[in-house]
């Protein structure tokens, strides 16, 4: 059984054949997508499918995880955490040479974050993987619910339309696209600024804020900067 450093005990299970389904992504987006006109476009008339779908990732037997290592040697870790009366989606961050995993954000009734901002999400989506999940659509997707970012670049759009479309069986991902850079996460989309080398927020539940009392250590903010290393992937974006 897989086991997390630093993570509550849990029966943590990798199983990425949930990717497969095209109604995991608007499952695992759902807390973006609220309201009875967003879900009616996300999914359609399957939503009784969804349900069954929900309450097998949601079941305590099993805690699927989904690992999106990144070219640095850390990993990202999305846990779906299924303790009764406490479900909800968890974000951690590792390298082998921690004792403990780093929580990047959470997605359930406390939520903390946000995690990322857009160039962070796509260079983690883009950077080349030897194991666990490569293809940069799932990446997007999965890591997209840590997103909280108020200068959206014009493409994001367009990026996100691609994936959903490549992924889902959203019939108008463009539409689905727009309603999910609108709310984005839980939290206010937060101000992103580069201090001293060091990509952090001004959000009032990021543990990339250093502001903030929980936020995390300067050393491990530096190092998920670099291991995130959004300023790289706008430079590629720009030179396409």
């Amino acid at each position: 059984m897989l086991k997390i450093p630093g993570y509550e005990d849990g029966p943590l299970i990798q199983d990425s054949t949930y990717l497969d389904d095209p109604l995991f992504w608007p499952v695992h987006l759902g807390t973006s997508l609220q309201g009875e006109d967003v879900q009616r476009a996300a999914f359609g008339a399957d939503w009784d499918a969804a349900m069954e779908l929900y309450r097998a990732l949601s079941s305590e037997r099993e805690w699927p995880v989904f690992s999106v290592p990144l070219s640095s040697g850390h990993t990202i870790h999305v846990v779906y955490r299924n303790i009764e009366g406490d479900r909800g989606v968890d974000y951690l961050i590792h390298h082998p040479t921690w004792s403990a995993a780093e929580t990047l954000a959470v997605d359930d009734g406390h939520f903390m974050g946000p995690g990322m901002a857009w160039p962070e999400l796509l260079s983690a989506a883009r950077q080349l993987a030897a194991e666990g999940i490569d293809d940069p659509d799932a990446r997007l997707l999965l890591l997209f619910p840590t997103l909280g970012d108020a200068r959206l670049p014009d493409h994001a759009a367009a990026t996100l339309t691609a994936a959903l479309a490549a992924l889902t069986s959203i019939e108008e991902p463009a539409e689905v696209a727009g309603l999910l850079l609108e709310n984005q996460g839980q939290w206010a989309p937060a101000h992103w600024r580069l201090a001293d080398g060091v990509w952090i927020n001004d959000g009032g539940h990021s543990y990339r804020n250093p502001d903030n009392a929980f936020g995390l250590p300067e050393g491990r903010l530096r190092e998920i900067s670099n291991a995130l290393d959004g300023r790289q992937v706008t430079i590629r974006q720009t030179s396409d």
